[in-house]
Order: C-alpha cells, then structure tokens, then sequence
C-alpha cells in the first residue's frame, strides 16, 4: 500500500499529465526535413554557426562535400557575429552590451537553381556589463552567443522543412 503522501504526488503528476495532454501540449519533436543528403558552403572553417548546425540536424541527414551529391545545397551568404556598446555612463564606462548574430543564406538545388530564395535570420541579445565583474560577463557572453546560435540553427532548420513542403493550393 502506497504511502498517503506517495499517493498525493503520483496522483497529482497524472492530473498535471492529464491537464497537459488536454491542451494540445506537447514537447517540442525533432524537425522532419524533407531531404536526406545537404551539401552546405560558405562557412568559414571552424565556424562555430556551422558546428550549431550540424549538432541540431537530425539523424535522417547527411551533409556531404559535394553539391552533386546532396538533395538541397545550404549557401551561407553571411555568418557574422557583433558585439556594439549599447549603454554607457557619462564617464565613457561601458555599462551595456548588445551581442548579434546574423546568417544570411539561400537554399540551392544541386544544379544551381534557387530552391529557397535569400533569407535572414538576425537575433539580438542585450546583455550589462560592470568592468569589476568581467571575467563573468566573458563567461556570460560566451554562453549566450552559444545558445543565440543553436536558436539560430533551429529557426534554419524550420524554414528548411518548409522550404522544402508543397505549397498549397490557392
């Protein structure tokens, strides 16, 4: 016999569980591309937006070297990383930082033709900034960037899979 208190916890994560699954919750799934084989160009080697990249596409793909071989080719117009002052004191001290990241890209058919036409993604982060605790804010910076790049790669992901849907019928 289960513990009144033991009880109490199993039947309130089946109530959370019920009310979840009764709102349409669900967890986020792995995008389903509509190509196996991806032929990216244009990062720069060690492109840190290449490696998000390839750690977020899903088993079922394969990137290959060449173009020839690849379903889809990713064109990577522009991969750029900013860090401007956004916020000082009157004093000249940096009080305010705003990190950018940007990935200009189209998506090609291996024979050339466009099969997704230039895009943008651009995502921006504020982030404050006191000189006393700057090997912090360095560890901060660095661990933001990360994940503005892996939500980067997932956005790609999603207009890939969609890129690559029939259009409906109007």
């Amino acid at each position: 016999m289960l513990h009144p208190r033991r009880r109490f916890v199993a039947l309130a994560g089946a109530f959370a569980t019920a009310l979840l699954a009764g709102c349409g919750f669900k967890l986020r799934q792995p995008v389903q591309l509509p190509f196996t084989r991806l032929a990216i160009s244009g990062f720069k080697p060690a492109s840190p937006m290449a490696e998000a990249l390839r750690q977020a596409l899903p088993p079922s793909v394969t990137v290959v070297n060449r173009p020839l071989d690849a379903e889809v080719v990713l064109v990577v117009l522009e991969d750029r990383y900013d860090k401007i002052v956004a916020a000082s004191t009157a004093a000249g001290q940096v009080r305010e930082f705003r990190l950018r990241v940007t990935l200009r890209f189209r998506l090609d058919k291996p024979d050339g033709g466009a099969q997704l036409s230039e895009q943008r993604l651009e995502l921006v982060r504020d982030m404050s900034y006191l000189e006393k605790d700057a090997l912090a804010k360095q560890t901060e910076e660095a661990g933001l960037v990360r994940d503005m790049r892996q939500d980067m790669a997932q956005q790609l992901l999603q207009m890939l899979a969609a890129a690559g849907q029939p259009s409906p019928k109007g």
